[in-house]
């Protein structure tokens, strides 16, 4: 038997603007000095100052508008190129709330500010979960989302390439091609996909311990008959059992993409009804401000 070993595969590329641990720490850091501001007497919200920072908090968060539009004006999708456009929809995005934070102290004086803040909150809060989901089903920046038949080929799941190598034992390989069919099984996910990937998860585990009796007891008897030597037989087990433990961890991953793809839509119905409730809020907000 000649088994190669199945090489890893490739990661979805990550966006060149991902926030470090110390971006992180940075933003964290304005925040706390936001509060410090508030707590000395420097401006309060209504002051020349605090209303100047509140506006052009208020404007990049306004701009921030202008990215869904962009699939609907074609001089907007002119205007700058898709990877741009998201490097400014996460850079205002945190730019914006931050800039608010400092307008308002965080201090909340009276109820419409208070929903206008926490919708911010939300939207914020919601905007990097998004993001995070966005790196698992995307390619890179381009906005196009992975399909399902990509993933597979990038895992190697699209031809017969891994199940040919166990053509000596055919209950092994029907066992794989089983598991497989219900990896990708669309009909019933449960539970946005997690109960398909906590059923590979145990469905597999159970499937290697199977397959590994069976194809140590053929390797046996092939070492009996063409009077391999024991290092041989132990090499040739081994290359099996990583050659099966590398099928089952992208079955894994595929069933784990899955999941993120629907998330992701799922995601996308609760983020846009935050974002017209953060904008009404804070339409509210400023007329309020601006009458009495």
């Amino acid at each position: 038997m000649t088994t190669k070993v199945l090489s890893s595969s490739p990661a979805d590329s990550e966006s060149d603007i991902e926030l470090r641990p110390r971006a992180w720490l940075g933003v964290l850091l304005l925040v706390a000095l936001a509060w410090v501001a508030g707590r000395i007497p420097l401006y309060t919200p209504g002051s020349g100052l605090g209303y100047y920072i509140g506006l052009v908090g208020a404007s990049f968060m306004a701009f921030l508008l202008l990215y869904p539009l962009r699939k609907y004006a074609r001089f907007l999708r002119r205007a700058f190129g898709m990877r741009l456009w998201f490097k400014l929809h996460i850079f205002l995005g945190i730019l914006g709330p931050v800039l608010i934070m400092y307008h308002s102290t965080l201090k909340v004086v009276s109820f419409n500010a208070a929903v206008a803040f926490y919708s911010m909150l939300l939207v914020v809060g919601s905007g990097i979960i998004g993001r995070f989901i966005y790196t698992k089903v995307h390619h890179g920046l381009t906005g196009r989302l992975v399909t399902l038949r990509e993933r597979q080929e990038q895992l190697g799941l699209a031809g017969e390439s891994l199940k040919s190598k166990f053509h000596f034992a055919p209950r092994v390989e029907q066992r794989l091609k089983g598991l497989e069919a219900y990896a990708t099984d669309e009909t019933r996910p449960g539970l946005l996909g997690v109960r398909r990937f906590i059923g590979i998860v145990i469905r597999g585990q159970y499937a290697y311990w199977r397959s590994m009796r069976e194809v140590d007891r053929i390797l046996s008897r092939l070492a009996a008959s063409r009077d391999w030597s024991p290092r041989e037989r132990v090499r040739r087990m081994q290359a099996a059992r990583h050659l099966m433990k590398e099928y089952l961890r992208e079955l894994r991953e595929l069933a784990q993409f899955r999941t993120y793809e629907r998330l992701f839509s799922f995601w996308h119905l609760l983020h846009v009804p935050f974002a017209i409730m953060l904008v009404l809020s804070t339409i509210a907000h400023v007329v309020a401000v601006h009458m009495y």
